[in-house]
């Protein structure tokens, strides 16, 4: 083999190199831990970059030879062991950490930026990171942490306020500190699921079909097994025959079993054919080659109502069953089933009908619609819909499994690590205790990693072999096998007075499901359970139908439902007010929900049951207008400056829940150790959103401790409780409130410890800070009374267990203005402002907070503007990376961009807490769109918002 010698972070190596590998590989094998890889050596991702000679590069777009006597500079230049350089500590401190898979490049680019301009600016800055692809921050954040390294870099002594701070009356809560992860990250340190590969693991390698619709006729993979290094090949043959769901929700599941492990009948192109488990991954992509296959080719349908349509091919035609609810005329549904179709099973009935390609339904409402609509003075009539996204993590779905003696231990880049080893321990067919779940770090989620996508698998292939197996996806398997955001389209009927009272409202959903029906009935509801609520009226009703179609596979993405609902209903009620001739700011104070209203209409709006009315406990929809209203300069008309270009403004109020009453749980518990600090063991699972900072806080908050005194354990289903998982915006709510729950009784514990000790009643005591009990007669500090009850004369360590559940709910608000500039000649759209204001109760983590909701606005301009999956005739995906599927970036950014946080002290959350991350995706489409209609007249009711659909409703085309 060739050598090539270089200098490495400031020492000289020597090093021997396979033909051929890249400068990315080369590194990792070398042990560089901040080289990450998201778009599969394109150079699109900038997850690899590196200082070569000074200058940042992609490395997975060099060759080896090609740093032959250069020098190589990686993220372990800038760090040290309990140490950040000035710019990590300002990332970390202003929230800009978030996952932090892309960490390590803008460490890199920023460093270097730093080193080469004394005052950079927002120009200098965003040049810097023009290749570094972040999905989470929305970057607007980056600003004020280089400014505030630089700062630090002239004095280190320089504090900066990188946040506003909200409570005044508490110590942690509502404070800027730092995340607790947030060092480990800015590091590069060791924290993904690929940082926990050992030598000697597999690779597993998956054949998708090549057809959106067919029977495998037969299927021959001798070839394949007989190459060496090929350890197995599996296919529907040798695996469980056995139907789940992949969707990751809490038990009875309201998505119904309708997939096997592999199947004879493939639902989409990639669909899983055959997967080989071998000693590399380049042995087991030959072996995929070797794979012959004989088809059945059926023809598909892609849309909702090529799937109604009579005479459409059936995707599902095997028997049905129920756990409950069970039709009388069962038998006569299954009396044409094939025998070669798995079947579906169904936990709870949702109203499906497969035979005509319908997933699930349902329908309900409050009032009388027709008595509404004949009461208005005006009715509108509208249909909108909303493109095929993708969720695009940084990191793709990847999963490492191993056998742990007799035992399977799963390293995941998971949301719901409890969900994933219930399903897995039964396709197994072994109890729970035989399956560890250990959540690593994320990489970016977003919903996406809520289903169980490559998991399966893998545990089967090392339970069967005994061998370890790395699987993870390949950008192109992202796109066309992960998960994807519901293509729907949506009628909407509203009725107004003159005056703008709204006095009926009807929704229809129409949701494509695709292959298989993860989320089918969950999703399309959530399109009206958040945002319905928005508006009081009378007289509501909705219908939701999904249809399983051939589009690769959908189900969860941040906001669920919400975004496609948000888009139909806040459009038309902007369409309404143009009718109306209202201001649309006012028509939406005239019609919004306040606090203390009652919200009827989610006891129509269950999660696969019965729903309940709600009381708005809090809200702040009216201070977040307000000042939104003053940002954004609501009702100011601006001179273009160019004769081709108008200017307009948009408007959106939006709504989130906080986790799922009567359906969700969370469990922690706390420990005290020996030196009277705290351990948490927490089921909470952070995505990167700061959970882990969120249950820390909570803990120190309530035993009056520094947060270092704190320490989290998290997600690990072998020492940590049971938690839902993360989704349905649960996290703060959920797993913050056991957390709190836990800290109470551990302050009820030490309390009495305490009374025991200073001889004193324990009414006459208190916590304070930093981490003591006193009393009119004393003082004794936590480490006393942890020597003292783990002494052999003591009550025993004190540990306290916490549960929160609940049927209240906790309802986050918020309003979201759009200014754009339409030009006419092109059709092209560019935001030139954004505000958003949120209504988050008591921001927990505030600089985090707002780096949820500037990922969200950037996260949702991509969709509104240019985000959409594209595909051909026969169903293959055009479009399936990051170089042709156009993903947002910090070029991208508008030019004034604000985000701002509301504290309402919400009486349910923990210290009041709501959640932020995902109703910040609900506003950018209806606000946009109507910016658009205010700036050159016309309504686009199709996202994303294409200069080719502007060009069309202006004439132009």
């Amino acid at each position: 083999m060739p050598t090539i010698s270089f200098v490495l972070d400031g020492r000289p190596r020597v090093e021997e190199v396979v033909p051929g590998e890249r400068v990315s590989d080369l590194l990792v094998r070398l042990g560089a831990r901040g080289i990450r890889k998201g778009c599969d050596h394109h150079g699109q991702c900038g997850a690899c970059t590196i200082l070569l000679d000074g200058r940042t590069v992609p490395s997975c777009l060099l060759l080896a030879p090609q740093i032959h006597g250069r020098d190589v500079t990686t993220i372990e230049a800038f760090s040290r062991p309990r140490v950040l350089s000035a710019l990590q500590s300002a990332l970390v401190d202003c929230g800009v950490v978030q996952c932090g898979y892309c960490t390590p490049a803008m460490v890199l680019a920023l460093e270097d930026l730093l080193a080469r301009v004394a005052e950079p600016g927002r120009a200098e800055v965003t040049d810097a990171l023009s290749g570094v692809f972040c999905r989470c921050t929305g970057y607007e954040q980056v600003f004020g942490a280089v400014a505030l390294a630089r700062a630090r870099l002239r004095d280190p002594a320089f504090a900066g306020s990188p946040a506003p701070e909200f409570r005044e009356d508490l110590l942690h809560v509502g404070k800027v500190r730092r995340k607790v992860d947030g060092a480990l990250l800015a590091r590069g340190g060791r924290a993904f699921v690929e940082d926990r590969v050992e030598p000697g693991t597999c690779h597993l390698k998956m054949l998708g079909s090549p057809h959106a619709h067919a029977w495998i006729a037969d299927i021959d993979t001798s070839a394949a097994e007989a190459l060496p290094g090929v350890i197995r090949v599996f296919t529907w043959r040798n695996t469980p025959a056995l139907t789940y769901t992949t969707a990751g929700q809490s038990w009875p599941e309201p998505s119904p079993y309708d997939r096997r492990m592999f199947a004879r009948k493939v639902r989409h192109v990639g669909d899983r054919v055959a997967a080989v488990l071998a000693e590399t991954p380049e042995i087991a992509e030959e072996a995929l080659g070797r794979i012959r296959v004989s088809w059945e080719v059926l023809p598909p349908v892609f849309t909702p109502e090529e799937a109604a349509a009579e005479g459409a091919p059936c995707l599902h035609s095997g028997p049905l069953s129920f756990l409950t609810g069970a039709p009388a005329d069962l038998d006569a549904r299954n009396a044409d089933a094939d025998p070669r179709d798995e079947g579906i099973h169904y936990c709870v009935p949702i109203h499906a009908d497969p035979r005509r390609n319908v997933a699930a339904s349902v329908s309900g409402g409050i009032g009388d619609v027709a008595r509404g609509f004949a009461e208005a003075d005006v009715v509108l009539d509208r249909t909108y819909s909303g493109g095929h996204v993708q969720c695009t993590p940084l990191e793709p779905h990847v999963v490492l499994t191993r056998m742990d003696g007799d035992r399977l231990l799963i390293h995941a880049s998971t949301q719901v690590p409890f969900h994933l080893r219930r399903i897995v321990s039964r396709i197994l067919g072994v109890p729970e205790t035989r399956v560890r779940v250990v959540k690593e770090h994320t990489g970016g989620a977003f919903g996406a990693k809520q289903d169980m996508v490559v998991e399966d698998v893998a545990a089967w292939a090392t339970w069967v072999t005994g061998r370890p197996a790395l699987w993870r996806y390949t950008r192109e398997e992202e796109f066309v096998a992960a998960r994807t955001r519901h293509p729907m389209t949506i009628r909407v009927r509203l009725g107004a007075t003159r005056d703008g009272r709204l006095t009926a409202i009807e929704m229809d959903v129409r949701a494509n499901t695709g292959p298989y029906g993860g989320h089918c009935l969950t999703v399309p509801m959530n399109a009206c359970s958040k945002s319905l609520p928005l508006f009081l009226c009378d007289n509501v009703h909705f219908e939701v139908t999904s249809y399983y179609t051939d589009i690769p596979p959908t189900g969860a993405y941040q906001g669920y439902g919400a975004p496609k609902g948000s888009f139909a209903l806040q459009l038309a009620a902007a369409e309404m007010a143009d009718a109306l001739g209202i201001d649309p700011l006012a028509f939406l104070e005239r019609n919004r929900v306040r606090e203390g209203s009652m919200l009827e209409i989610l006891r129509c709006l269950g999660e696969g049951r019965e729903g309940r009315a709600q009381r708005v406990s809090s809200c702040g929809l009216g201070p977040a207008l307000e000042r939104g209203a003053a940002r954004i300069g609501w009702g100011r008309r601006e001179a273009p400056g160019r004769p081709h270009v108008r200017i307009g403004k948009g408007v959106a109020i939006v709504q989130q829940g906080s986790g799922l009453p009567g359906v969700d749980a969370a469990n922690a518990a706390v420990t005290q150790n020996g030196d009277g600090t705290f351990l948490v063991h927490s089921g909470g699972t952070d995505l990167g959103t700061g959970l882990d900072t969120v249950v820390a806080k909570v803990v120190a908050e309530c035993l009056q401790v520094p947060m270092d005194h704190v320490a989290v354990l998290a997600a690990d289903t072998d020492v940590t409780p049971f938690d839902a998982g993360a989704y349905a915006s649960s996290g703060t709510f959920f797993s913050g409130g056991a957390a709190l729950r836990a800290a109470e009784r551990m302050r009820d514990l030490l309390l009495d410890a305490a009374a025991r000790l200073l001889d004193e009643p324990r009414d006459g005591l208190a916590i304070a800070f930093p981490g003591e009990v006193r009393g009119p007669r004393g003082t004794v500090d936590f480490e006393r009374i942890a020597r003292a009850t783990q002494s052999g004369t003591g009550s025993g360590q004190l540990v306290a267990w916490g549960s929160f559940v609940t049927d209240e709910a906790s309802f986050p608000y918020g309003a979201h203005f759009a200014e754009v500039e339409v030009d006419t000649g092109t059709g092209a759209v560019t935001v030139r402002r954004y505000a958003a204001v949120q209504d988050a109760g008591t921001p927990i983590n505030p600089e985090l907070a707002l780096g949820q909701v500037y990922g969200g606005i950037l996260k949702t301009i991509g969709h509104s503007l240019w985000e959409e999956m594209r595909f051909d005739s026969e169903g293959r995906c055009l479009n399936p990376t990051l170089r042709d599927y156009r993903v947002p970036m910090i070029g991208d950014l508008p030019p004034d961009v604000y985000a701002e946080l509301v504290c309402t002290d919400d009486p349910v959350g923990p210290y009041g807490a709501k959640s932020v991350a995902e109703i910040s995706c609900n506003g950018a489409a209806p606000a946009i769109a109507a910016a658009i209609h205010d700036a050159v007249g016309v309504w686009i009711r199709d996202w994303p918002f294409t200069p080719e659909k502007v060009l069309r409703a202006l004439g132009s085309l």
